[in-house]
């Protein structure tokens, strides 16, 4: 006998029941269904009031809004050795500061030393980026409401920009092209540029003044200059304030110990005489090299107007509190005294308390035999005169960091 009855895959009562083509789900499981439903809202809205409640959901970044009595500084290159003198001094007399820095020179040791220093909100904020990427530089603009820009950012070594020109050319002269197009697009109203005296380059006459005619010599003043003129002939039509400021060679670090000079190993022999100094005192080289003993000064080396870290950054702070809206200020930066690089060694030598062994070479290419500044100009219309003008004593208190770090700042 054929048995037409059929298993059961499952209960009767879990089963939906069909009335004239429409089906009818269990109550029970409807009801869990609904359940579902209600839990999951719940828990979305009460996300949503969490989020809602957020500071940084409510408020925006104190660093994409202009705050009154607060001036927001963009620093390039802040995490490098001049730059991060700057910053500190800015923070330091209540600025808010945004560094921007590739770290190809920079130290991020140095950045930490000073998120350390000042950890308040809306103080200091570090972006990671390259001035080369138009499209980075044009997204931080319309992220962030500076008032004003401090443009350290640049490859800086004389040496190697006749090795490397087009390297100089295009991170100089290029991306400065870069900041100040991004600057007009977002009415940022006050630039700082850092210029150099290797604009100048070799001139019949000393001290240099700023009508001193520009002939520069090697590619890296050659690229200084092409960014002034853009910067000059922008401001012509342009509401912008301006400041240039031509700077001399620069020594020294943080009175207080807090920053320094960290160049990286492989720059070394491209670096400043104080780099070289520390680093034969210290036995890292076995001496120091002097490039150039047949010039036409009292002891046959190149002659140079020192200026302390120091002083510079309160040059540019002057500099910014002065800028006024459709000028352009020029100014050199210097003690208007010029020191052989024999004195220099000399005072050196006395610092460090080692007698560094001194190896004379010929000529370095780019090169000039002297020059130092004339400072009137600035003392009269910003009222800035150097103060730390003791060469041995601005030596000794970057050997005090030097020392105090052997590894500069470190891996980071």
């Amino acid at each position: 006998m054929l048995n037409f009855s059929r298993a059961r895959s499952q209960p009767r009562a879990a089963r939906s029941m069909s009335l004239g083509g429409m089906d009818y789900v269990d109550p029970k499981r409807k009801g869990n269904f609904i359940g579902k439903v209600c839990l999951v809202a719940a828990l979305t809205t009460l996300c949503i009031l969490v989020i809602k409640k957020s500071p940084s959901f409510t408020s925006p970044s104190l660093f994409s809004i202009h705050e009154p009595g607060v001036t927001h500084v963009l620093v390039t290159g802040g995490a490098g050795y001049i730059g991060s003198h700057a910053t500190l001094r800015l923070l330091t007399d209540s600025y808010r500061v945004t560094i921007v820095d590739n770290l190809s020179r920079g130290n991020l040791g140095a950045v930490r030393v000073l998120q350390r220093l000042f950890p308040e909100p809306g103080r200091l904020q570090f972006i990671h980026a390259d001035l080369g990427d138009a499209k980075s530089v044009d997204k931080i603009f319309s992220e962030n409401k500076f008032d004003a820009v401090m443009h350290f950012a640049a490859v800086a070594y004389v040496g190697e920009s006749t090795l490397y020109p087009l390297k100089y050319y295009h991170n100089i002269t290029s991306n400065t092209l870069v900041v100040l197009e991004a600057m007009a697009k977002y009415n940022v109203k006050t630039f700082i540029y850092s210029s150099t005296c290797a604009t100048y380059g070799e001139p019949d006459k000393m001290p240099i003044t700023e009508v001193t005619e520009q002939k520069p010599i090697n590619p890296y003043g050659k690229a200084k200059k092409m960014a002034e003129d853009i910067i000059l002939d922008f401001s012509k039509n342009s509401k912008m304030a301006v400041m240039i400021l031509r700077y001399f060679n620069v020594i020294g670090s943080d009175p207080e110990g807090r920053l320094g000079e960290a160049p990286r190993p492989e720059l070394r022999e491209h670096g400043r005489i104080s780099g070289a100094c520390f680093d034969a005192a210290r036995g890292i080289t076995p001496g120091l090299k002097v490039t150039g003993t047949d010039y036409k000064t009292p002891d046959g080396t190149c002659i140079r107007d020192y200026i302390d870290v120091t002083d510079l950054v309160d040059a540019h702070v002057k500099a910014l509190q002065r800028a006024t809206p459709r000028k352009v200020g020029i100014y050199n930066v210097g003690t208007g005294k010029g020191r052989s690089v024999k004195e220099f060694v000399s005072a050196c030598k006395k610092a460090t308390g080692v007698d560094i062994k001194v190896d004379f070479l010929p000529r370095r290419p780019g090169d000039y035999a002297e020059v130092y500044s004339d400072p009137t100009k600035i003392r009269l219309e910003l009222n800035w005169t150097a103060q730390h003008t003791d060469l041995e004593k601005s030596i000794q208190v970057a050997w005090k960091w030097q020392k105090s770090r052997p590894n500069g700042y470190g891996s980071s």
